[in-house]
């Protein structure tokens, strides 16, 4: 969990972040899919990449949740947002002529890894369908809000499986984020859960990952996901083409160390249209 100062301290800055205050800021924000410190150093070297490239000021805010970082989209306290498929597509529901702009090269066949406590003695599968091993066990989903850590895996475990988490295992939580979920994993709080695999294989080049405690069970099917969603009245704030010169910075970004953080290859454009699916998914199990 994050900690109690920072928490307050990000809730503060969002709090200080009105429209007329940032006028000539671009604030923009992430869903806080990792701890605060790593996400703080990720967007930072962003914003000053964006403000060199656009010429004007420009501010990451941290937020305290995925659902806080669509309020803050929806309030106009950030205009642009890093939002996973689930949480894009509700915020642009809120704020209409909202854009998708830009995702990661890997985002439109994005995955979950399912992960399982050694202890559990379940071997891995290559298979379609989620393993019928995983019942009966207690299971973390990541964020309520998160694609990757809930709503696909969500779906392809009533899907493969045949009822809902509730009715599938024997306890059912929610981390709050994907380093967490490796972490109440591996210690056995929990003995399996879901995430997405590039914050596995980030968590494993930390060198968080005992392989000994813990390990991939299962590799779901692939769905679109992360990308950057821009708020549909920044033309208007900074000047006509506004969305496009956004756009063409992201897609420009080839610093390797930039890259690296998200962790992606490279920046491609997208689309509301791209992500119809993940809306579809969100509509069938009424998380939309």
């Amino acid at each position: 969990m994050l900690r109690q100062p920072l928490l307050a301290r990000a809730a503060v800055l969002l709090a200080l972040v009105s429209p007329l205050a940032a006028a000539d800021t671009l604030v923009f924000t992430a869903i806080p899919d990792e701890d605060e410190t790593r996400l703080q150093e990720r967007f930072q070297a962003v914003a000053d990449y964006l403000a060199d490239e656009l010429a004007v000021d420009v501010r990451f805010i941290p937020v305290t949740s995925y659902a806080a970082s669509v309020t803050a989209f929806r309030n106009n306290q950030v205009q642009l947002a890093w939002f996973g498929g689930l949480t894009g597509v509700q915020a642009r529901e809120l704020v209409p002529g909202s854009q998708a702009i830009a995702q990661g090269v890997e985002d439109p066949e994005y995955k979950s890894y399912f992960i399982a406590n050694q202890a559990t003695g379940i071997a891995p599968v290559e298979s379609d369908t989620a393993p019928e091993a995983l019942k009966g066990l207690t299971f973390t989903f990541g964020s309520q809000s998160s694609t990757s850590g809930r709503l696909m895996p969500e779906y392809f475990l009533t899907r493969d499986l045949g009822a809902s988490p509730n009715e599938l295992f024997e306890r059912v939580g929610y981390s709050g984020n994907h380093s967490r979920t490796v972490s109440l994993v591996q210690s056995g709080a929990y003995q399996a859960g879901v995430l997405s695999y590039t914050a596995w294989e980030n968590e494993v080049d930390q060198g968080n990952v005992d392989p000994e405690q813990v390990q991939i069970v299962w590799e779901s099917p692939t769905y679109p996901d992360y990308h950057w969603t821009v708020r549909g009245d920044v033309d208007e704030r900074f000047g006509e083409g506004f969305t496009e010169r956004l756009q063409q910075a992201l897609l420009d970004m080839d610093d390797p160390a930039l890259l690296a953080s998200f962790p992606r290859s490279g920046f491609i454009p997208a689309t509301n249209e791209d992500f119809q699916p993940i809306h579809d998914v969100a509509v069938s199990l009424d998380l939309l």
